[in-house]
């Protein structure tokens, strides 16, 4: 039998109480926790939770997230494997399952409810309602993940109402995604049984939602930021919010997670039992987690923090044992196999040339910190024949390269990205995971390209002198390394991209959204330029 005691000032986040207590732990459960009469330093709370997270997008296989997401208190991860799902289908599911099986973390894994995400875009694999109901099925999965086809729920598509009364069946909640719905559409969404929304991105939206019944998550990752948004609903609505970063790059995740919403929550003057009830319990009620809340006989799945301003974490245990310890993680790496699929051959610059004709140019706008984009009508740049981008007015060139196979690439223009000279590209590309990139030229973005193609996945960087790639060799999408060395890897490679003009805060992660049809308003994928309002090619 093994036993530890931990002492320190006892969050009841329930009760809203604190006191200072032993909390003793025998064989991984808590089996009682005494009242002292004596200071004692640090605070014991429950585990984060973060509430939606594609782990893919930290481009590391689940144990290597686990190793980093730890050093920060999060003890689990509601977790949407839709982008592995869109290149390898149910055997990339199964394989995010069975890599999170061998760490300690609590990784709960939704079916995801969308690949592919249209038929607008060439995917690796299809999930089926049927292949959604076996998943459904399995104990590992716990939710219907993101039912980005809202107009299909709208509309009453039978593959995707299947879906959700699959969910429903088996009394799994639905998860949302729903950018902009207000109004009946929103009611009608949510009544057909869709129970949170990670997409609001004004506080005006989110109410709309929240008052036909949604819970609604406080997003706030590498590219999607929304906290300062939403951030004041908790005041009124602790019940129904939740923290998630959705998205989050593996040098962000070195730095903080849930535990950085909290901080900046109380900063804000957030009652303090508010924003723990949204960071630790409110995903655990909802999802219905099997997880420990800091109760006698509950697993011992709890943290100790230095204070409640900065939530800087001294330990984080998980069934009673210690993971992570003043920053440091205690969970080893695991060997990994490295399931892909990457069948197209390496392009020439003619491939990314565009005749000119009359017609001036229509132009994706690229927001930062914002998955949506906006859109312009420019006159463009011609030489030889040709439009060509033109970096002295920030009108670059944007491809996007099917991975699957062998196709003519999809040539479009994009501003903000503020690429002076060469071009960056990458495998991770929402949802279908082709190979997106934008430069300032032909031979440069052909580079970058043909880089991610000879790797068979990364994110990369070309400059006409020099070249860099980031291999990601897991499905194009994740590599099985040591995650300190690519969050390393991964901020010299941003840094590089930042130095050749880029302006935004994280230029690989806003351009993996660029392919993403289902957030408005234009987007590329690899079979054209797509409007995201009218849901259709131009």
């Amino acid at each position: 039998m093994t036993k530890t005691s931990i002492k320190g000032n006892l969050v009841d986040i329930p009760a809203r109480h604190m006191y200072a207590a032993e909390v003793v732990i025998e064989d991984g459960r808590i089996t009682r926790i005494t009242e002292l009469n004596e200071l004692v330093q640090g605070f014991i709370l429950p585990g984060f939770v973060d509430a939606h997270v594609h782990v893919e997008s930290s481009m590391l296989i689940p144990s290597e997230f686990a190793r980093l997401a730890v050093t920060h208190g999060t003890v689990a991860t509601v977790s949407d494997p839709h982008e592995i799902g869109n290149v390898l289908g149910v055997e990339g599911v199964e394989f995010m399952i069975a890599n999170g099986k061998k760490t300690p973390f609590h990784f709960f894994f939704g079916a995801p409810s969308c690949v592919p995400a249209t038929v607008f875009e060439t995917a690796g694999d299809a999930i089926d309602a049927a292949q959604v109901g076996a998943l459904l099925e399995k104990p590992e999965i716990l939710y219907l993940s993101e039912m980005m086809n809202f107009p299909g729920v709208l509309h009453g598509d039978a593959e995707v109402l299947a879906k959700i009364a699959h969910a429903q069946r088996l009394g799994k909640p639905v998860d949302g995604h729903a950018p902009g719905l207000r109004g009946e559409d929103a009611r009608r969404y949510i009544a057909a049984g869709i129970s949170t929304d990670h997409e609001c991105f004004t506080a005006e939206e989110a109410q709309d939602k929240l008052k036909h019944g949604m819970k609604i998550l406080i997003r706030e990752g590498s590219a999607a930021k929304n906290f300062e948004a939403l951030i004041d609903l908790l005041h009124n609505h602790p019940d129904e919010m939740m923290f998630c970063s959705d998205d989050k790059h593996p040098d962000s995740l070195v730095e903080n997670h849930i535990n950085a919403l909290c901080a900046r929550a109380v900063a804000k003057g957030m009652d303090i039992y508010h924003v723990l009830q949204a960071a630790c319990l409110n995903p655990v009620k909802h999802y219905k987690l099997p997880i420990g809340q800091l109760r006698p006989g509950d697993p011992a799945d709890l943290i100790v923090v230095e204070d409640l301003v900065s939530f800087n974490v001294r330990y984080t245990y998980l069934d009673g044992v210690l993971v992570a310890e003043n920053g440091k993680s205690l969970i080893p790496s695991v060997k990994e196999e490295r399931p892909n699929r990457f069948n197209c051959a390496a392009k020439s610059p003619q491939h990314f040339a565009v005749s000119a004709s009359e017609d001036e140019l229509l132009v994706i706008t690229a927001l930062d910190g914002q998955l949506i984009t906006g859109k312009e009508v420019l006159p463009g740049k011609v030489r030889n024949g040709h439009f060509i981008a033109d970096p002295d007015r920030d009108i670059l060139k944007i491809a996007v390269v099917n991975r699957y196979k062998d196709a003519k690439p999809a040539i479009g223009w994009i501003k903000n990205f503020g690429l002076k000279r060469g071009a960056i590209a990458g495998s991770v590309a929402h949802d279908s995971h082709n190979i997106v990139a934008v430069g300032t030229n032909d031979e440069d973005l052909c580079a970058a390209i043909n880089l991610v193609i000879e790797a068979r996945g990364g994110v990369s960087l070309a400059d006409g002198t020099s070249t860099n790639i980031l291999p990601l060799p897991v499905a194009g999408i994740m590599t099985d390394a040591d995650a300190y060395e690519v969050a390393d890897a991964y901020s010299k490679i941003d840094a590089q991209a930042k130095a050749l003009g880029s302006k935004l805060s994280a230029p690989y992660m806003t351009l993996s959204f660029m392919a993403l049809l289902v957030i408005p308003h234009l987007k590329m994928s690899d079979l054209g330029l797509f409007d995201g309002d009218a849901f259709r090619l131009l």
